[in-house]
């Protein structure tokens, strides 16, 4: 498993950590009306999943606004913001924040993506931040999970490998 510290603290991953190369793992989270989404909802399009602990704190803030400028210029690219924030917090977050180019989904109800891609901390209910980009045919293309979950991820290199998927 990948080593991850929060505030430079160790913290223990749950699930099973995921390589390029290998199929995307399905999971199941709640969009901001409370439908459920499964990585299939997404099928044909290349998909860029930006996991954040909260999207009430500045990293994680600045990641979902940066992502949402990039996904503007990407073509047939879905990009999905995944954290563990309830999704009426999101919805009101993205409201205010003027996100149109994210789907924000969450993972609160049981931890599915949080499991799935092995970035569910043990000791405090949220996800580890990290980058993944699956291509159309659901195969893992990129990953990055974040050293220390408070820093920023590779912002170029997730989006070069999302404009490089097909």
């Amino acid at each position: 498993m990948a080593e991850i510290t929060f505030k430079n603290n160790p913290v223990t991953l749950l699930g099973t950590e995921v390589k390029v190369g290998e199929k995307a793992p399905d999971f199941k989270v709640l969009a901001n009306d409370l439908s459920e989404i499964t990585l299939a909802d997404s099928k044909g399009s290349v998909r860029l999943i930006s996991v954040i602990p909260s999207i009430d704190t500045g990293v994680c803030d600045q990641q979902t606004r940066t992502f949402n400028e990039d996904a503007a210029s990407l073509d047939n690219v879905q990009v999905l913001t995944v954290s563990v924030d309830l999704p009426f917090a999101q919805k009101r977050w993205c409201a205010a924040a003027g996100i149109e180019n994210v789907q924000t989904l969450s993972d609160h109800r049981d931890l599915s993506f949080g499991h799935a891609y092995g970035v569910a901390i043990e000791e405090l209910r949220l996800l580890a931040r990290a980058v993944f980009v699956i291509d159309s045919s659901d195969t893992i293309v990129y990953v990055e999970y974040v050293s220390e979950a408070t820093n920023h991820p590779n912002y170029e290199a997730a989006i070069e490998a999302a404009k490089s998927a097909k």
